[in-house]
C-alpha cells in the first residue's frame, strides 16, 4: 500500500516538475525555431528562395548580436523550410510538421492559396502558431484570424493607379494573361471588375499555369489575337518576363499591367528593359527608400550578386526582425504575447533594419507598409503613388 503511496506521489512530482518545465520552455528557449514553408522547387522556386534569404538574413544578424532575451536567458533562433512546391495542401502539411515536430513559434508562407488554407488550422492547433503572411491577398485580413501577421501591401491598392496609367496611353481593351494560382486569379478577377467600372472591356481570359508552364508562346497567340490594348500579366518573376518577352517577340505593341508578384529587376533577366516599355508595376527594390542603399551590400556579401536583392527579401527581413522584437518585448515564445507587442516593435524598429520602412500594425493584422509602384516610359522608371488599404 506505501509502495503504491510512494509510486503514486512520485509520478505527481514527475508530472508537476514536467508541466513546469514544458511552461519555462516555452518562455525561456535556448533556440527558438522559425518555420517556412513556400516553393523551393519548380517555377516559383527563385521567388521563395528570394523570401527564404530575407528570413534567413535577418536571423543569422540577430543571432550574430547575441539573439534576443526571453525569461531571463538569451535565446537564439533557428530557420527550418520546408518545399510546398506552391500547392496549398502541402504547406497545411508542412505547417503541422513545422509547428508540432519542430516547435515553431512562427511559420512564413509567401502564398495566398497556403496562407489560407493555414489559416485554418494555425489557432486550433496544438501548439497555435504565428503565421507571417507573405501575400498581398486581402481575403487573409478577412479570416478573422488573430494570428496572422499579414506582410506585403494589399493589392486591390494597385488597380487604380494601373488603370489610370494603361487606359490613359495605352487604350480600354484588356487580355488576362495572369498566372492561374489562386492568387493569380483572384487577382486578376479583382482587376477584370475594376477596369470594367472604369470603363473598359475585357477580350478574354488566357490563364496559365506560371510554375509549371515553360513555353508561353501558345497562350500569348491566343491572346493576342484578340487584340488587346493592356495585357495583366503576373506570377513568379522569371515566368511574367517570359511573357512579355514572348508578347514583344510577336509584335504587340501595347502595355502591360504587372501584378504584384512580379518584380522588375528579376524581370529584366528575362526581357530587357526596351521590351517593358510601357509595363506598369512594383518600384524597383533599389528605389524603396534610404534603407535600401545600406541592405543591399550586406545583401551582396551574404549571397552573392548572381541574383538582384528584391522586395521579397526585403520585407521577409525587416518582417524577421519585427517578430524577433517583439518575442523580446513580450519576453515570451506565446503566439498570443507576441501579437501583443507587433504594433510597438515595428514602430521602434531601429534604422539599420528598415528597408521597407514598415511603420506600424493594423488592428485587423497588417502591417503598414508604404507601397510605390513604378511605370517604364522611355526606359526609365516613373514612381506612381499607391494609397493604402486594408
Amino acid at each position: 500500500m506505501f509502495r503504491k503511496l510512494r509510486v503514486a506521489a512520485a509520478s505527481a512530482v514527475i508530472m508537476a516538475m514536467a508541466s513546469t518545465l514544458g511552461a519555462t520552455a516555452q518562455t525561456s528557449p535556448d533556440v527558438i525555431t522559425i518555420g517556412y514553408t513556400g516553393p523551393l522547387s519548380g517555377g516559383a522556386a527563385a521567388y521563395g528562395t528570394d523570401v527564404q534569404r530575407g528570413i534567413q538574413m535577418a536571423i543569422d544578424e540577430i543571432n550574430a548580436a547575441g539573439g534576443v532575451k526571453v525569461g531571463g536567458k538569451k535565446a537564439t533562433f533557428k530557420l527550418v523550410s520546408l518545399d510546398d512546391q506552391y500547392r496549398p495542401p502541402n504547406s497545411v502539411t508542412n505547417a503541422k510538421q513545422l509547428s508540432q515536430q519542430n516547435n515553431a513559434v512562427i511559420v512564413f508562407c509567401p502564398h495566398s492559396g497556403g496562407i489560407l488554407a493555414i489559416q485554418a488550422m494555425n489557432e486550433k492547433s496544438s501548439p497555435k502558431f504565428v503565421l507571417g503572411a507573405y501575400s498581398s491577398e486581402p481575403a487573409i485580413l478577412k479570416q478573422d484570424n488573430h494570428l496572422t501577421v499579414m506582410i506585403p501591401p494589399s493589392y486591390d491598392a494597385y488597380f487604380k493607379p494601373f488603370i489610370g496609367a494603361e487606359m490613359k496611353r495605352f487604350g480600354k481593351k484588356l487580355g488576362l494573361l495572369a498566372t492561374t494560382s489562386a492568387y493569380g486569379k483572384a487577382w486578376a478577377d479583382g482587376f477584370r471588375k475594376a477596369w470594367e467600372a472604369a470603363g473598359g472591356t475585357v477580350t478574354g481570359d488566357y490563364g496559365v499555369d506560371y510554375n509549371t508552364t515553360t513555353d508561353f508562346s501558345g497562350a500569348v497567340t491566343k491572346a493576342l489575337s484578340d487584340k488587346p490594348d493592356v495585357m495583366l500579366v503576373g506570377g513568379p518573376s522569371q515566368p511574367t518576363g517570359l511573357v512579355i518577352k514572348s508578347a514583344r517577340n510577336q509584335g504587340y505593341k501595347g502595355g502591360f499591367a504587372m501584378m504584384d508578384q512580379a518584380k522588375f529587376e528579376q524581370v529584366e533577366d528575362a526581357a530587357p528593359v526596351a521590351q517593358l516599355e510601357g509595363t506598369i508595376g512594383i518600384i524597383p527594390f533599389k528605389d524603396f527608400g534610404p534603407g535600401v542603399r545600406q541592405f543591399i551590400p550586406r545583401y551582396n556579401q551574404k549571397f552573392g550578386t548572381s541574383r538582384q536583392a528584391n522586395s521579397e527579401v526585403g520585407l521577409n527581413y525587416e518582417t524577421m526582425h519585427v517578430f524577433a522584437a517583439a518575442i523580446q518585448e513580450a519576453n515570451s515564445t506565446d503566439p498570443a504575447a507576441i501579437m501583443t507587442k507587433v504594433e510597438h516593435a515595428a514602430r521602434s524598429l531601429p534604422g539599420t533594419y528598415r528597408v521597407a520602412d514598415i511603420n506600424g500594425f493594423t488592428k485587423t493584422g497588417h502591417l503598414l507598409i508604404r507601397a510605390v509602384a513604378a511605370f517604364v516610359n522611355k526606359g526609365k522608371y516613373q514612381a506612381v503613388p499607391v494609397p493604402f488599404t486594408e
